[in-house]
């Protein structure tokens, strides 16, 4: 039954395969219709077209393909095809110029999008004359700072720093020496012992030896 009451469908899928002028299954002209008519209408209608000799109609398998009679076309002279095959190669040279152009603005775009605006920009330029002054400052304070230390000095303290690491690696050794000590006959662990005496390891303190 047809949704919109034609009654038959034979006019309305020889225009449809006039207007395409391509080979269709009987499937693809009822789901292409948008289902005006059912299955069977289809069905028929094509084969009252192919007994018309409106329709032809090749089966490829277990299908049936259906298309219009090419005689019904006019035929286009060898020099109208020439004609359109150079038409198509300008629109096709001219299409891919459209592209090239097309992608280069989009770069162009792309890499005024990452820059900074103008406002921004004079922001930036403000930040950094303001720090330029400080900069200078604290260079001049380094430059005319006369309390450095000399390699005569730091000689000394680096000479200090060793003897006293090595006093307190000495002293560290004898505390171990003294924990292990009472751990024999302690009835609990060393993080037990640590905690009861407050003992603080310099692990702990975030403090290291050289």
């Amino acid at each position: 039954m047809s949704k919109s009451g034609n009654s038959n469908p034979s006019q309305l899928i020889l225009t449809y395969l006039k207007d395409q002028n391509r080979p269709y299954s009987a499937i693809d002209i009822f789901n292409n219709l948008h289902k005006e008519h059912g299955k069977t209408a289809v069905v028929k209608a094509l084969d009252l077209l192919v007994s018309e000799s409106k329709v032809k109609e090749k089966t490829y398998g277990k299908q049936k393909i259906y298309f219009i009679d090419q005689n019904e076309f006019a035929t286009s002279e060898n020099t109208n095809l020439a004609s359109m095959d150079a038409e198509i190669n300008n629109m096709t040279h001219t299409l891919t110029e459209f592209q090239k152009q097309i992608k280069n603005s989009e770069s162009v775009l792309g890499n005024l999008d990452k820059s900074l605006t103008t406002e921004a920009a004079m922001a930036e330029l403000n930040a950094l004359n303001k720090e330029i002054p400080q900069l200078k400052e604290k260079l001049h304070s380094l430059e005319s700072n006369k309390s450095q230390v000399g390699p005569k000095e730091k000689e000394a303290l680096y000479k200090a720093k060793m003897k006293y690491c090595k006093e307190w690696q000495k002293r560290k050794r004898l505390a171990n020496d003294m924990i292990d000590a009472i751990l024999e006959g302690y009835p609990k662990d060393k993080k037990h012992l640590y905690e009861e005496v407050g003992f603080e390891t310099d692990g702990e303190l975030k403090v290291f030896s050289y």
